[in-house]
Parts: structure tokens; sequence; C-alpha cells
């Protein structure tokens, strides 16, 4: 989404940072995107063990329910 509004972006794995460029982009965020926000841990903490603790089944499925929301948004919106 970035590269289709010609945003540079860092390399980071914040997802709240990348949506706020996003939305500074003039690019309208749902809520249910924003939560994606809530991602951004398994993509930092949770590859390594004994860093973060494991990851829950309701924690798993919550997640698979955002990511699943944000690609729908995000085909949508290209």
């Amino acid at each position: 989404m970035l590269i289709h509004h010609d945003v540079p972006f860092p390399y980071i794995h914040d997802l709240t940072e990348l949506l706020n460029l996003l939305q500074e982009a003039g690019e309208r965020i749902p809520d249910s995107v924003r939560r994606a926000g809530l991602l951004s841990r398994f993509a930092v903490f949770t590859p390594y063990p004994g860093i973060a603790r494991p990851v829950s089944h309701e924690e798993y499925e919550e997640a698979v329910s955002i990511s699943e929301e944000v690609v729908r948004w995000a085909e949508e919106q290209l």
C-alpha cells in the first residue's frame, strides 16, 4: 500500500507506525485494520524461543482473523 501511494517507508516491524504512514498519505484506515498493530509483537518477539511467552490458541485465532481482514482490505484498495 505504501508503494502504491509512493511513500518511502522504513524497514520496521511496527505495523501501527506503517499504518500511520498510510494515513498520512491520505488513506482511510478502518478500525478493523488498525488492530493489525497487535500483530507487531509476533514479528519481533515470538520467532525467538525464550524471549516471549508462548502464543495461546486464542491469540493465534485472533492474529489469523486480523491478518485476513488486513489482506482483504488491502486487496480492495489496490
